[in-house]
């Protein structure tokens, strides 16, 4: 085995997941890496060729202008499809970028409140929940209470349903409310199907966007 095999085999056995993978990707089989003395070939359309020995599966697509590449080693024969590589590789990868793009990693975001909130305040916090549910986030809803006010949690817990009831369209209550130590809270989720794209009509709220919004009692 030469110097260069043995440093990709330990880099193999060695590195991380993501740099296996790409080892992986990089040993594509095709053309005359292939080590089968048959295969059986599949034309570019999807066209069964049949079992053929190696080099005349090679002729045949190096006349099409197109590479021989191995899709399933360990079928008996090895089977090989006739394409473009170079193309297949670069498509695939575009189509990989587009759905890394369109993937959107779903956060907690945070809405904080007094449960004596003005109502305008009120319709700002209620705006930038329901921006950040479109966006596809959860958000935990927060009254906070200080000193006294905690005599008036059943407040509190109204002002927290009546959020869950102003979103019922686009999210549902994840998380019933709980309280811990002085505040109390629950989780909204946004329902499938109701999401969008960022950056496509989001609503605009009156205060910037900032995963904590303290309201002013």
């Amino acid at each position: 085995m030469s110097s260069r095999w043995t440093i990709r085999l330990l880099c193999f056995f060695l590195s991380p997941r993501k740099a296996r993978n790409t080892i992986l990707k990089e040993t594509v089989l095709l053309n005359e890496r292939i080590r089968a003395r048959e295969v059986r070939a599949i034309g570019e359309e999807g066209e069964q060729l049949g079992i053929l020995p190696l080099r005349e599966a090679i002729r045949i697509a190096q006349e099409r202008g197109l590479d021989l590449v191995l899709v399933a080693a360990e079928a008996q024969p090895p089977v090989c499809k006739i394409m473009d590589y170079g193309r297949h590789k670069f498509e695939t990868e575009k189509k990989n970028r587009e759905a890394r793009k369109k993937q959107h990693t779903s956060t907690l975001k945070e809405v904080t409140l007094s449960y004596k909130i003005a109502d305008h305040d009120y319709q700002v916090r209620l705006r930038r929940v329901q921006e950040f549910l479109l966006d596809g986030d959860k958000v935990k809803v927060t009254i906070r209470f200080r000193g006294r006010e905690m005599q008036h949690q059943a407040l509190g817990a109204g002002v927290l349903m009546r959020f869950a009831k102003d979103v019922a369209e686009i999210a549902n209550v994840e998380r019933d409310p709980r309280q811990e130590g002085r505040t109390l809270f629950f989780i909204l989720a946004p329902k499938k199907g109701v999401t969008k794209e960022r950056g496509e009509g989001k609503p605009q709220a009156e205060a910037p966007a900032t995963e904590r919004t303290e309201a002013t009692p």
